[in-house]
């Protein structure tokens, strides 16, 4: 592996809105979640370098201890905020602003158009690689329309289910199997 690095910016908060409130409309089972660990070996394999996993978590009222030992015991630093408004997207904005000066690759985990002033500038960086990760049909089109960005679906690319979602998408026909649908 390379001695460049890849921050992995994960907003968990807006993966779980999307999974429960979109994709599945209602609140996912365990088993119905992101294996958080996928998406950092597919960031590892995709650039062949390592990653510094952040996970950014509102945590108003007290530290989740179980979900937190367990992103630690995965390889991501748990980044726990607390304040007013949108602390989840100010701090993601905030770390993307200050990765501008650093020689590093970055991989967004979000649905979010919030970001794509900062993501925006980070693939403007001559020699950066810039990513996002989400589910494609919710991905905001302003990320997806920034020049050079990568684009990978959790579910198709990432391979970050244990379980096949109710998603619908458009199928390639070399792609498409019968038995899926009888």
């Amino acid at each position: 592996m390379s001695e460049r690095t890849t921050h992995l910016l994960v907003d968990g908060e807006n993966i779980d809105a999307t999974l429960g409130g979109s994709v599945l409309g209602r609140r996912p089972h365990p088993e119905e979640r992101p294996r958080w660990d996928r998406l950092i070996h597919h960031a590892e394999e995709l650039w062949d370098q390592p990653v510094n996993g952040l996970f950014f978590l509102a945590a108003n009222e007290a530290l989740p201890m179980p979900f937190v030992q367990a992103l630690l015991a995965l390889g991501y630093r748990p980044v726990p905020l607390r304040g007013e408004g949108k602390v989840v997207d100010t701090a993601i904005q905030r770390t993307a602003e200050a990765l501008q000066s650093r020689d590093a690759d970055v991989i967004l985990v979000s649905h979010d158009a919030d970001f794509v002033p900062q993501m925006t500038a980070l693939s403007e960086t001559e020699g950066r690689r810039t990513a996002v990760f989400g589910f494609q049909e919710f991905m905001a089109s302003g990320l997806r329309a920034i020049p050079g960005i990568e684009v990978f679906d959790l579910e198709y690319d990432v391979n970050a289910f244990t379980s096949t979602l109710p998603r619908i998408r458009i199928i390639e026909i070399d792609e498409f199997n019968p038995l899926d649908f009888i």
